[in-house]
């Protein structure tokens, strides 16, 4: 008897602040990478699927996007977030 089967990791990668699509407010976005993995007796073997997605924390609305968007937008991360503690909200601009 073979047992095999399929098991999904989610890594958050990013978090960044855009203008959201769908609520058109600026907010933070989680950007996260989708894995699915084939498994034979529990063991995961290889990854078989991969997507990548952005999240509105603000309205909930997710987007998909590439392999190479999600480079960009984590790289854009990096450099935005120099000397930054990961995860701390950057300030915004007070308007009256």
């Amino acid at each position: 008897m073979i047992i095999f089967g399929t098991k999904g990791y989610l890594y958050q990668l990013a978090i960044l602040t855009l203008v959201c699509g769908r609520c058109g407010n600026p907010s933070a976005h989680t950007l996260r990478k989708r894995v699915t993995k084939f498994t034979l007796f529990f063991v995961p073997l290889f990854p078989f699927s991969t997507k990548y997605q952005t999240q509105c924390t603000f309205c909930g609305a997710e987007q998909k996007v590439t392999k190479e968007q999600a480079a960009q937008l984590e790289g854009q991360a990096a450099a935005a977030g120099a000397g930054q503690p990961y995860g701390q909200p950057q300030q915004q601009p007070y308007q009256s």
